[in-house]
């Protein structure tokens, strides 16, 4: 059992030490780093011992909730970052930020609601996908991002070995399932039956945002079999949000304009 000499009026290093190495054992890394610059400023501002004792665990407690979010994006697998702040609706009017800032309270996650976000390319579907995706690991919810056809092809091959049911329930833990680029290929039957009972393993217990190029109606080239389709568009819509981004890419718009701007300043 390691213990700490106690010491009364140890000096400024002799303290400085003891901290250091009580912060150490007690795995405070945050209290580590910073208590000195907290103390100095304590020392400034004339702060009692307890608006100082506080001021240094809101600093852990502050760094520990940091670090979680970054670990459940990290977790979650977006391919790239992306945030609410940086997207620019006025680029798109089709997108309501006021319907996207009710999203991001996250509320229809709690209540196991799905979203839909259906438009052409460059429209800005993944990219509010993602941004969706990380508000909602920043409040603390496990989120998993996947392609449409990645998580197929790991659904085939967990059939292959026999590992169906425990990749099926891996991903109807996660407390939302982001699946990206659904309808960009035709999925054969088997393939869509798997994906049809991820859909079932999560429905009305935890939320999936989808990003489609294609509406509704055009679902059936991704999944051939009518009946099937019908299904999945049911379990991916019923208490739902559903935003459609349009035709117009943005992107496209924003290329042209970079490129024209040069030539107008000529």
């Amino acid at each position: 059992m390691t213990t700490l000499p106690r010491q009364r009026n140890l000096t400024e290093q002799a303290a400085t030490t003891a901290i250091d190495t009580a912060c150490r054992l007690l795995r405070l890394p945050s209290i580590r780093n910073e208590f000195a610059e907290i103390a100095d400023r304590a020392a400034k501002d004339q702060m009692t011992y307890r608006g100082f004792l506080a001021e240094l665990l809101m600093t852990e407690c502050d760094d520990r909730a940091r670090r979680r979010s970054e670990r459940r994006i990290k977790a979650a697998g977006f391919p790239r970052d992306k945030s609410l702040r940086t997207f620019d609706f006025d680029a798109n009017p089709n997108i309501d930020p006021a319907v996207v800032n009710t999203l991001a309270s996250c509320e229809w996650i709690k209540k196991s609601q799905p979203l839909c976000l259906i438009g052409d390319s460059g429209t800005g579907k993944s990219h509010m996908l993602i941004a969706l995706g990380t508000e909602a690991a920043m409040q603390g919810y496990r989120v998993r991002y996947t392609l449409a056809t990645k998580l197929v092809n790991e659904l085939v091959e967990a059939a292959d070995e026999k590992q169906l049911n425990k990749t099926i329930a891996r991903y109807g833990r996660v407390d939302l399932l982001c699946i990206d680029e659904l309808g960009y290929m035709e999925l054969d039957r088997h393939g869509a039956e798997l994906l049809f009972q991820v859909l079932t393993e999560r429905e009305e217990k935890n939320s999936v945002a989808i990003a489609s190029n294609e509406s509704f109606g055009g679902w059936t080239k991704t999944f051939t079999d009518p009946r099937l389709c019908a299904a999945i568009v049911d379990r991916l819509t019923f208490n739902g949000t559903i935003i459609e981004t349009g035709t117009d890419s943005y992107r496209l718009a924003s290329t042209r304009a970079r490129s024209e701007a040069p030539a107008k300043a000529g």
